[in-house]
């Protein structure tokens, strides 16, 4: 029974996961054409080079860094909100969690290595992959469902619905 009851709320937390998910696999691409774009290459070389001369754990720091700054960012976003400036608090927020997610991508890919030799970081990391991928099985059927309903092709209630639309679209016309 309670399963039943908290089925809907593992969904949500599935979809949340997913859309963090692709926005990761998303931004990181877009960050690194920027970072090719901009002169950010030497950038990106010289963090690599310090990140191999660093500790595990002193490459965690590195990793973490990049969060800091973006989080006063998100709390104006929420002050904004409060004061019902709404298109410019959730553009606000929007922007600090785009910027956020597609840096944090950017300096993972770099630390990524030094990280994962932390046995506790690596553990970390694939259950973050394992959750991936059950979050995926959980939301797929649905997702598979709803591009169903929204094709109308086969029966259920959209295939009707799109039938009865066009009777109607038809009846129109034809009294014109």
């Amino acid at each position: 029974m309670l399963r039943r009851l908290l089925q809907p709320l593992w969904v949500l937390l599935a979809i949340i996961f997913l859309i963090e998910a692709w926005l990761w696999d998303h931004l990181e691409p877009i960050v690194a054409r920027v970072v090719a774009a901009i002169p950010l290459a030497r950038f990106k070389q010289w963090l690599t080079e310090r990140v191999d001369a660093l500790p595990p754990a002193m490459t965690l720091i590195v990793f973490a860094v990049p969060i800091i700054p973006l989080f006063p960012l998100k709390l104006i976003g929420l002050y904004l909100l409060t004061h019902e400036y709404w298109l410019t608090g959730v553009s606000t927020f929007l922007f600090a969690k785009l910027l956020g997610v597609g840096v944090t991508a950017f300096v993972f890919d770099v630390t990524r290595d030094k990280l994962l030799e932390m046995h506790w970081f690596e553990r970390l990391y694939d259950l973050v992959m394992k959750l991936r991928a059950k979050a995926h099985l959980l939301v797929d059927p649905i997702k598979r469902r709803i591009r169903e309903l929204i094709a109308g092709n086969g029966e259920g209630w959209s295939s009707r619905t799109l039938r009865l639309i066009q009777r109607f679209r038809k009846s129109v016309h034809e009294a014109r």
